[in-house]
């Protein structure tokens, strides 16, 4: 899983984080549980606020 996976990562933080508010979590916090993902694999200064915008936003639907 890369950085532009963000459906996927998404999903995966709906599931290991099922009592957390999308709309809460900070970048710093949401990038380090995005490199926490099992499966996730790329490098973290490839990440910038547009993604975790995105990430958040897909998260937030996704918990919907």
């Amino acid at each position: 899983m890369k950085w532009t996976d963000v459906g996927e990562i998404a999903v995966g933080l709906a599931e290991a984080r099922p009592d957390v508010d999308p709309a809460r979590v900070n970048f710093v916090d949401l990038m380090r549980w995005i490199e926490e993902l099992p499966g996730f694999d790329d490098d973290h200064r490839r990440c910038g606020e547009k993604i975790l915008e995105a990430v958040q936003q897909a998260w937030m639907d996704e918990a919907r």
